[in-house]
């Protein structure tokens, strides 16, 4: 069985004059330590599909299954629980928070999760940010950082509870080359060497080709 599985997926906007359908029976299954990229053009619904898969919106139509669990029936609270818990999110802008340093940013979803001691959160966001090449940086406020040393305090902050799905929405759309290169090389090495699975929306084909399998969306329809 697959770790997240979706089964007809699709989501309307109905607070438009004309209800819109973004997302259209879409059927998607990821398994624990695959690299799957979304592509597409833009607006063919990529981040919609993401977001659904998620758990950030809810579809109009459709199931989602985590783990064997139905999950797209749950209440907004649970659901927010299983976010936290089971899920990580890395996003095109970062969204650290700019007054907190790169520590505290980190500890932010161990302290809301409230599963650790204040100290074994403290070394665990000191051990991600390590690994992550940070060692140097992690009392740094985020405007200290460069774009790519921000967007890897965002995936150490994604790893914060040991999620087993990172969803990821343009992770590397503004960085340069060289940063996009090894933000890539540290969400594969998530999937492949740790068994996250990983799910990223992306424009960039060099991205695309390094993930293991490409879903492409076209008008809101999963396309061959």
């Amino acid at each position: 069985m697959a770790l997240l599985e979706a089964h007809h997926l699709s989501r309307t906007l109905t607070d438009e004059a004309v209800p819109v359908t973004i997302v259209k029976e879409a059927s998607v299954a990821v398994e624990a330590g695959e690299f799957v990229a979304i592509k597409g053009p833009s607006g063919s619904g990529k981040s919609s599909l993401l977001y659904l898969l998620g758990l950030l919106d809810t579809p109009t139509s459709g199931d989602i299954w985590l783990d064997g669990q139905k999950v797209s029936d749950l209440s907004a609270q649970q659901l927010a629980q299983v976010r936290l818990e089971q899920m990580g999110f890395v996003f095109q802008f970062h969204f650290l928070l700019p007054e907190f340093t790169a520590l505290e940013n980190v500890t932010l979803p161990m302290r809301r999760l409230g599963k650790l001691s204040g100290r074994d959160i403290t070394a665990r966001g000191r051990q991600l940010l390590t690994d992550l090449g940070l060692a140097e940086h992690m009392d740094k406020l985020p405007s200290q950082l460069s774009g790519g040393q921000r967007q890897r305090v965002a995936i150490a902050r994604a790893l914060a509870n040991n999620p087993r799905m990172i969803m990821a929405d343009e992770p590397t759309g503004n960085l340069d080359t060289e940063s996009s290169k090894n933000v890539r090389a540290i969400l594969k090495d998530l999937a492949h060497n740790r068994g996250c699975a990983v799910v990223a929306v992306t424009h960039d084909p060099d991205f695309a080709a390094d993930c293991d399998r490409v879903i492409t969306l076209v008008d809101g329809l999963i396309v061959p």
